[in-house]
């Protein structure tokens, strides 16, 4: 190891001078270094933005990695210098568990289907939150620890001139450069935390998109994995209490006398009038593209009107808009009084 000496010995000079200075000014010899205005104002801000950015810093690393044994394992890889190892993330785990399950149980039936979808979708939701954490920890953590493990170490080094009273007034300066730039600090962190914003709002966005997908294509497939096997007869009465909410506040038209013939037991919604006093308004959430002839397609916020057919699967209604009728689901409506 290359040790230089006259530096060696310049330090030990410098810590015996700062040293004897200390003792003295306790001893009351020596005249104790006193500091302008201006420059401690300077140093309770420089200690303040040190103290919140340690802080935020912290609750950040929480609210990216939960796991506090993972924190220490990416601060262990972080300080011997080696590439932190890429996690699969639970969104991703889950997704891959339920497509997984669907390949055993069979992907063609209704429930291994199902669960494809959602665990494509849980999957896409995992990756997001992986981007979202990756993002964050470049463009914000990053700054923040550059600021207290670079700038902050200067500063804290350049306070100690309060006891060497013999190179005050150039460490002074020094000193006082580097806290006048404590603004230019804030100005960065600034943009910073806006990237954060920006990059968590992308990543809420992305994960209600990715769940009003899959809500879509469950409510468009609803039909095809429950074929309605209770089609009202004769003898066919009006949903109990046990009815779901929205489907109980809909009239029922009442059935047709007569016996039903099995291979025409299914009403063709086209060619059934709505019953004279069982009609209600509905306002529609969300947009909803048709899956079949069958199905009426929607735009959000467009008033239709809507009522219940004998045998309908409870999620769903029969809506008209102008002279265009169609099944629509319930979950895309606000029923209004």
């Amino acid at each position: 190891m290359d040790f230089n000496v006259k530096k060696l010995a310049s330090d030990a000079g410098v810590f015996f001078t700062r040293a004897v200075q200390f003792t003295e000014e306790k001893l009351g010899q020596a005249e104790k270094t006193e500091l302008d205005a201006h420059f401690e104002n300077l140093l309770s801000r420089a200690d303040s933005t040190k103290n919140w950015t340690e802080k935020i810093l912290r609750q950040t690393e929480v609210l990216l990695q939960p796991n506090p044994s993972a924190r220490i394992e990416e601060f262990l890889y972080e300080k011997l210098d080696r590439k932190i190892p890429s996690r699969i993330t639970n969104g991703e785990l889950l997704g891959q568990y339920m497509i997984d399950a669907a390949s055993e149980f069979g992907p063609g039936t209704p429930y291994g289907s199902t669960l494809i979808k959602v665990g494509e979708a849980q999957r896409r939701l995992g990756a997001a939150d992986r981007d979202f954490i990756q993002s964050s920890m470049i463009n914000f953590l990053t700054p923040l620890r550059n600021f207290l493990e670079g700038d902050w170490k200067t500063i804290s080094a350049e306070q100690e001139l309060r006891l060497a009273q013999t190179e005050f007034d150039r460490q002074a300066e020094v000193t006082r450069l580097l806290l006048e730039g404590i603004s230019s600090t804030h100005t960065n962190h600034l943009r910073c935390l806006h990237e954060f914003v920006e990059a968590q709002a992308t990543y809420y966005a992305q994960c209600y998109q990715y769940t009003l997908d899959l809500q879509k294509l469950l409510g468009s497939s609803n039909g095809e994995m429950f074929p309605s096997a209770f089609v009202g007869n004769a003898n066919t009465q009006a949903p109990t209490s046990s009815a779901s909410p929205s489907a109980a506040t809909i009239p029922v038209v009442p059935a047709l006398a007569g016996p039903c013939n099995p291979s025409t037991s299914s009403v063709a919604f086209t060619e059934v009038s709505p019953p004279s006093s069982g009609t209600r308004k509905a306002r529609v959430l969300y947009d909803y593209d048709a899956a079949d002839s069958n199905e009426l397609s929607l735009l959000a916020d467009e008033l239709i009107t809507v009522y219940s057919l004998p045998g309908m699967d409870s999620d769903w209604l029969m809506g008209e808009k102008g002279n265009k009728k169609g099944k629509v689901p319930v979950t895309y409506l606000e029923l209004l009084n």
